[in-house]
């Protein structure tokens, strides 16, 4: 079989993988796959990455930057200066998704930034998981201009962070 076919199927695998963080409901933390796209019915690069929940429907309020730490927004800020470096950040988990790729992926949020500088994702492997609401601190290197493929393109993103719930959802 030839290589290009493979390759094929690993991106279509890989799409319809992340195509479930967009297929679930309201409350739901986890999402069903999707069934893949054709090649050449690709979205634009990002298209298809849905966004967290806006801020105005998630209550950000009292979250407070962790002693030693960065906000969400510094973050971003500074990330030049943070590529490859591990920061410590504090927030609210306000998208959860499970097992894509191996790792768990939380979207962050801790009231700092504007659109585009707001919502930190994060990969991990931590047990126990988060919920959705959970006020978190995650510790990880920062990796910047990451490109999963298929248009999962993050100009900031931690991966292989360690997160701890602080205080969990009411």
């Amino acid at each position: 079989m030839s290589k290009a076919p493979i390759r094929s199927l690993l991106a279509l695998s890989v799409l319809a993988a992340l195509a479930a963080c967009s297929d679930h409901d309201k409350g739901a933390q986890t999402a069903a796959a999707q069934p893949a796209a054709s090649a050449d019915a690709m979205p634009a690069p990002g298209a298809n990455h849905p966004a967290a929940k806006p801020s105005a429907e998630v209550d950000l309020a009292g979250i407070v930057k962790p002693e030693g730490g960065l906000t969400v927004a510094e973050v971003f800020a500074q990330k030049d200066t943070l590529g490859g470096k591990s920061v410590i950040v504090r927030g609210k988990v306000v998208k959860l998704n499970t097992g894509i790729m191996d790792k768990d992926w939380l979207h962050v949020r801790d009231g700092s930034g504007a659109d585009g500088t707001n919502d930190l994702t994060v990969t991990t492997t931590s047990k126990p998981l988060p919920k959705l609401g959970d006020i978190v601190t995650v510790t990880g290197p920062v990796t910047l201009n990451k490109d999963f493929g298929m248009g999962y393109q993050y100009p900031v993103i931690l991966e292989g962070a360690e997160v701890k719930v602080e205080t969990p959802a009411p």
